[in-house]
């Protein structure tokens, strides 16, 4: 029996393509350590991010091509890795977070819409498929990280070191209101709440990450420019509920970061329906499908609908964010759906032109 070539296998493997990025595994640079023992193959296969939803349609659609290509060959061992590619960096640009290849933010043209859940439960279900995950809580004058969490204070730390962000829940979290006496109200001026996001960002000893989620106030304001100004933005999730006021001012949201260059990744809309946790009847509060109807006149992905879930009132009360308090409840499903897709937008845009939009919807 005539033994496998490597270059065979390699050629049948670059018939399989990676419908985000129109490219195929192998010139994409996924298939490492090819290894061929007798008949059997085995190889490494490098995704872009470890919350890719297609891994198993990956792994048999390489199958599949090695087998078709080569009848003769015995066991085919995939192992499954991932290396998250940098998005949105640029020698040009101030970047007070080089630790992070990605920087997402979580926006809403105005408050009340769930964007802080949001935010807290992307980052969760993004550090639970083995991301390494930050989460800067930048409503400088409402922050809720803490209380969400679970995070009552920082740890002591030596006064001569940077803070170092807390860790909750498989990733790292840093929020004003760490420093602040709880019930003591923010009352600052614009450069103040600008000072005080930059220090959040710059002087905080914050590790390497996959994603640094941020969690931005509600509107157009401060935060949201200083953020885009200081450190180069992967792309922005914008927040919505199916009620006309809130889709106007989602609008608004989208608008003021295509006017500072920042990729969007989509829009997602929060309390889309209520899921009963008795029956599982869903009910619509509102009119329903709003967001999707503004994605598609405003032409960015539809990230999909966050339900009204009891699981995300009763997780949020005791600081743990919904994907983790309750798995598998319409919440957190929707919440994972979620985290994938976000991921899927920060790989195309690691794999896109600067000066092209990105935008995809395979992984």
């Amino acid at each position: 029996m005539a033994s496998i070539e490597p270059a065979p296998i390699i050629d049948a493997l670059r018939n399989v393509q990676d419908p985000d990025l129109n490219r195929d595994i192998v010139s994409l640079g996924f298939v490492h350590d090819l290894a061929i023992e007798g008949n059997d193959v085995r190889f490494r296969l490098v995704l872009t991010t470890p919350a890719c939803p297609m891994k198993r349609q990956f792994v048999e659609q390489c199958e599949a091509e090695i087998r078709k290509a080569l009848p003769s060959v015995g066991r085919v061992d995939i192992d499954l890795d991932s290396q998250v590619q940098a998005s949105g960096s640029s020698p040009e640009r101030e970047n007070l977070l080089p630790q992070a290849h990605n920087i997402i933010a979580v926006a809403s043209g105005k408050g009340g819409v769930g964007k802080s859940t949001v935010a807290c439960n992307l980052a969760a279900s993004l550090a639970a498929r083995g991301a390494r995950v930050g989460l800067l809580d930048a409503d400088i004058y409402g922050p809720s990280m803490g209380i969400m969490l679970g995070v009552d204070a920082m740890e002591p730390q030596p006064e001569e070191e940077a803070v170092r962000p807390a860790r909750a829940h498989g990733f790292h979290v840093m929020s004003l209101g760490f420093l602040l006496d709880p019930g003591t109200p923010v009352i600052w001026r614009g450069p103040m709440v600008m000072k005080a996001l930059e220090q959040l960002m710059g002087d905080v000893d914050w590790p390497e990450l996959d994603y640094m989620v941020v969690d931005l106030p509600p509107g157009t304001g401060d935060a949201q420019l200083t953020l885009s100004q200081k450190v180069p933005l992967s792309g922005a999730v914008i927040v919505t509920t199916p009620n006309e006021v809130a889709l106007i001012d989602a609008r608004k949201g989208l608008e003021m970061f295509r006017k500072v260059d920042v990729p969007l990744f989509g829009l997602v809309e929060n309390m889309a329906f209520f899921a009963c946790p008795h029956c599982g009847k869903e009910t619509d509060l509102f009119p329903r499908g709003g967001g999707k109807r503004l994605a598609e006149q405003e032409g960015v992905p539809y990230l999909g609908e966050i339900p009204m879930d009891v699981a995300i009132r009763a997780s949020g009360d005791e600081g743990t964010p919904v994907v983790l308090g309750s798995p598998g409840s319409p919440a957190a499903l929707a919440f994972e759906r979620l985290a994938e897709r976000t991921a899927q937008q920060a790989s195309i845009a690691a794999h896109t032109p600067k000066d092209s939009p990105p935008g995809g919807s395979g992984r």
